[in-house]
């Protein structure tokens, strides 16, 4: 039995003015099995947060159903996100409490009593031991990030969503939060996450599935989609700008520039066109292609009708 299973979910919203419905997801269907590591991806309004809303039951699918552990997420709701933790984009949090009385709060809603050892243990896994006892309205964004995720945790779901958990935080809580998570799936925990650090992905995920305006584009393993890559990069750095034509095949990241190269032949036909408009180039390396290459490369194709599938 898949941990969590999406079939021929589609969503609609009503449209402001023009009459017309908005489809957010269109026809999505993936499974999840139990202990994996999970990622979803898409740039935004791909449909990612829609998805998870209707796994949280904060949102109900237009079309197709949702289940975890087998139990339907609109039907039998309670059990559903009784085995769900999940850990949202947005700093939602009681300025009233303190943190340990918010995750005492959290595990009654769960009927979770005495749980005073496992909250320890989040308070120390997520370096928040000595914010114990702090108001959640004195804590910094990073550390009110730290509670969700103690508030997701607190009742031991078998399976986690992270809605782009780090996003806006600093070094030292990515990897105190990845260390814990990691070691929680090896412990058999199932995680699915969405990320726009697709170096994160890279490093996390075992499987990973792609939206594009609501559309599954591509569903493979990681390793999988890096193996299929149609080519190596190229990376230099430039004193001055790139001319427009070759500006619109590159990647440029300041004064970083990175082309796809299929070949040695178009490796050095890049190099000589630059070295043609009179530029100079620094720290030239070749190498694979990874997640993020990918991953734009799949986003400049056209939607596609059938997901790219690997083996998993």
């Amino acid at each position: 039995m898949p941990a969590v299973s999406f079939q021929s979910v589609s969503k609609h919203y009503p449209s402001r003015g023009t009459g017309s419905a908005v489809q957010a997801l269109d026809q999505v269907s993936f499974d999840i099995e139990q202990g994996e590591f999970f990622g979803l991806l898409g740039p935004n309004g791909a449909g990612k947060t829609s998805l998870i809303s209707i796994l949280a039951g904060l949102s109900r699918a237009s079309a197709g159903s949702v289940k975890v552990h087998g139990h339907d997420v609109y039907t039998d709701y309670a059990q559903a996100r009784r085995l769900l933790g999940v850990v949202p984009q947005e700093l939602v949090f009681d300025p009233f409490f303190t943190v340990r009385e918010s995750l005492r709060i959290q595990s009654g809603y769960f009927g979770i009593r005495n749980n005073g050892a496992w909250i320890d243990e989040l308070l120390e896994c997520l370096g928040l031991t000595d914010k114990a006892g702090a108001n959640m309205r004195q804590l910094s964004g990073g550390m009110k990030r730290r509670v969700l995720v103690a508030q997701a945790l607190v009742h031991k779901p078998p399976v986690i969503v992270l809605d782009e958990p780090t996003a806006g935080v600093d070094v030292e809580l990515r990897q105190t939060l990845w260390q814990f998570i990691a070691r929680l799936n090896r412990e058999g925990s199932t995680v699915l996450l969405t990320t726009h650090y697709l170096e994160e992905a890279e490093a996390l995920c075992g499987r990973i599935a792609m939206l594009k305006q609501g559309r599954m584009v591509a569903l493979a393993s990681c390793s999988d989609l890096l193996k299929n890559a149609t080519s190596n990069v190229l990376r230099f750095k430039l004193d001055r700008e790139l001319p427009p034509a070759l500006a619109a095949k590159a990647r440029v990241t300041g004064r970083v520039v990175q082309f796809p190269a299929h070949d040695a032949l178009e490796i050095e036909q890049y190099l000589a066109a630059v070295r043609e408009a009179g530029l100079a180039v620094e720290d030239v390396e070749i190498r694979k292609a990874d997640l993020e290459d990918v991953f734009l490369e799949v986003m400049a194709c056209q939607a596609e009708s059938q997901p790219r599938k690997g083996q998993s």
